[in-house]
């Protein structure tokens, strides 16, 4: 389901993180005041001196967070100026003007330095992670969807009118898991209800009720899945789709927007950024104009610009990958479309084993169009919010007053500054005891981390603040297994010679300017200010450079293919034993044996043929007869004559008339 979550008012960057003694636990710090008291007294003494300037702002107007409140304390405190010991306890008058110097600066609505901390606070609590932004869109997702699903859990069905409500309600689960139209549009329920019916008709509620919980929400998932598949496919084929918004088609256009709007602040903030140094350093070079323009001003408004272009970089970062996932994606949904048609085709019924793991991928590539969406929507609103944080340039440089300022001054560019010491490189011969590093003997030169973000660490600590790029081309200095960049080989000189003088004076410089802890990436220097956003990558930052590794050679002793035939046997006798062994395995019948003990130890199988129904006879009844004599004699008794005449009348049949 796609549900921006739009950051907080800039006015009052607030997050989720109100809670002061777990935020200072979770930093390992709370406080410059902690060592002195226990850490339950410590916290407590935090809260009361956030809640008071809270209240004391909202008197005068003025909502403020308890986090920009908590950073504000800790800046005031860490600036020497304002004369705060943090090695003992505070005392209530202490306290007292802690609250007044806080409820001050934050009351300052004309500071640039105020607006760079509110922007980086503001940033820090509302930007993350690609994957924890996605993990806090789907637990909202899950949150939203908890009563209805637990509706449809908890049901005891037994009517027929309680079956089709609790059937109504997974049709309205399904929508509102899938964010492919509303439940309340007649068309899109008929649709979801038509594809719900044909994976899971409604006569299967029994068997669904009878399931365990968890059992019912693993199938509700999977049939939300399968029904958005079914949707998407449909949709594909121009046989339905109601409800369901092109959600490529919106992505391409929105990324390129959205990029084009970033890249364009970018251009603007980093114009006006290189203007603000080209002024700074013709007020450094005429010591005269520092009365009229106060460069201390110009310079928090460097910061600022600065500061902005960092994280419209981060922005367009993270929006590039967007677009890289979105092709990526949409070559994917193209494939699976693909496949399921040919699936499918014209056949009236294909088995679920082939379709539904297609239906799932198309569900799945689905959502991460929403994750997608998502984030652009966030990302964008995060730029949109970023701006009110600029507006204190207008009022105190409008474009006539520098314009005025940059008569006779040429504007450069960072990479205008780079190109002209490309050729200058720091010479090794000149350093016994320090280690540079070069692209051509550093494998990994480009993912070092670089001090200060990269900033010259000579021209910052020399002027008072002024920011410069480092050339990464002249060298990149390796002291204390940190590494620093300079914008001329005389910058690097400098630098090399007494690396720590330098190091302390940015350290002690970025307690005057607390912007510059975070802007400058010193946050182990000041481990009470350490960014949220970036305590969990604290111990990624360092990374080794690969100047040197370990490699080994090895010739083959045979180049070509061995030539030896194994078989090869120069004795007769050899030969002839061979020969006799073959001629007497003709003979020999090969047989096994299996006792019982040892029948159980492999595997054994027979073949026999079915029975069938058969017959046979062994034997059949017969008779033969010959013929039975019928012989007549008549005359015996005599007749009218005294001679007898006797007559023999033989009637037996012939043989072969039987």
């Amino acid at each position: 389901m796609v549900t921006p979550l739009p950051p907080r008012e800039p006015s009052c960057p607030e997050g989720p993180r109100k809670d002061l003694g777990e935020e200072s636990r979770r930093r390992g710090s709370s406080s410059p005041f902690r060592p002195r008291m226990p850490p339950t007294q410590a916290e407590s003494v935090i809260k009361n001196i956030i809640r008071e300037i809270g209240q004391e702002c909202a008197a005068h107007g003025e909502i403020v967070s308890e986090t920009l409140v908590a950073f504000m304390v800790k800046a005031v405190v860490l600036d020497p100026s304002n004369g705060f010991n943090t090695d003992r306890t505070l005392m209530k008058g202490d306290v007292q003007k802690l609250v007044k110097l806080c409820v001050t600066r934050l009351l300052d609505s004309k500071n640039p330095s105020l607006d760079t901390i509110k922007m980086q606070v503001y940033f820090d609590m509302n930007y993350t992670s690609r994957e924890e932004f996605l993990e806090e869109h789907h637990r909202v997702v899950e949150s939203r969807l908890s009563s209805v699903s637990r509706e449809i859990t908890d049901s005891r069905a037994c009517v027929r009118e309680e079956l089709e409500s609790l059937y109504r309600k997974i049709v309205s689960y399904v929508l509102l898991r899938s964010g492919l139209g509303s439940p309340t549009d007649i068309k899109i329920v008929r649709e979801a209800t038509a594809a719900l019916q044909s994976v899971f008709p409604q006569a299967e509620l029994g068997t669904f009720l009878t399931l365990s919980k968890k059992d019912k929400e693993r199938q509700l998932k999977e049939l939300t899945m399968i029904v958005t598949g079914i949707r998407l496919f449909n949709r594909d084929c121009g046989k339905g789709g109601e409800g369901i918004d092109d959600l490529p088609a919106i992505l391409r256009e929105a990324i390129p927007a959205t990029t084009q709007h970033v890249d364009s602040q970018l251009e603007v903030v980093q114009d006006r950024a290189y203007r603000y140094t080209a002024i700074l350093e013709k007020v450094a070079k005429n010591p005269l104009l520092s009365r009229e323009l106060q460069p201390y001003l110009l310079k928090e408004a460097l910061y600022n610009m600065r500061q902005y272009e960092i994280f419209l970089q981060i922005i367009l970062s993270d929006i590039i990958t967007c677009a890289q996932e979105v092709e990526m994606m949409i070559k994917q949904l193209g494939a699976q479309l693909e496949q399921l048609k040919f699936t499918v085709k014209s056949k009236t019924a294909v088995p679920t084993s082939q379709v539904f793991p297609t239906f799932i991928a198309l569900s799945n590539l689905w959502t991460s169009f929403q994750d997608e969406t998502v984030l652009i929507s966030i990302l964008s609103n995060l730029t949109t919010h970023l701006e009110p944080f600029l507006g204190t340039h207008e009022l105190f440089f409008p474009e006539k007053v520098t314009q005025a300022l940059l008569d006779g001054v040429t504007v450069k560019t960072d990479v205008c500054r780079m190109k002209e010491h490309i050729e200058e490189r720091v010479n090794l011969a000149d350093f016994r005891k320090l280690e540079w590093l070069f692209p051509e003997t550093t494998a990994n030169f480009d993912k070092l981390l670089i001090q200060y973000r990269g900033f010259c660490a000579y021209t910052f600590a020399t002027t008072d603040g002024l920011l410069l790029p480092g050339n990464p081309a002249i060298g990149i200095l390796k002291y204390k297994e940190k590494y620093y960049t300079f914008n001329t080989r005389d910058a690097a000189y400098s630098f090399a010679e007494n690396p720590e003088n330098y190091i302390d004076k940015i350290r002690e410089k970025a307690k005057k300017n607390a912007e510059l802890i975070q802007l400058l990436e010193l946050h182990q220097q000041f481990e009470t200010l350490i960014p949220y956003s970036q305590m969990k990558e604290v111990d990624k930052h360092y990374i080794k450079p690969i100047a040197k590794c370990e490699s080994s050679t090895q010739t083959d002793t045979h180049l070509l293919p061995p030539t030896i035939v194994r078989s090869y046997e120069w004795n007769e006798w050899e030969l002839r034993r061979k020969a006799i062994k073959l001629a007497n395995l003709r003979r020999k019948v090969t047989h096994s044996v299996q006792t019982d003990l040892s029948h159980m130890r492999r595997e054994n199988c027979s073949q026999v043929y079915p029975s069938k129904d058969a017959s046979t006879q062994s034997m059949r009844e017969g008779s033969s007869r010959v013929p039975r004599p019928q012989i007549y004699i008549a005359g015996f008794r005599g007749g009218h004559t005294k001679t007898t005449y006797e007559v023999k009348v033989n009637l037996t049949r012939a043989i072969d008339e039987t």
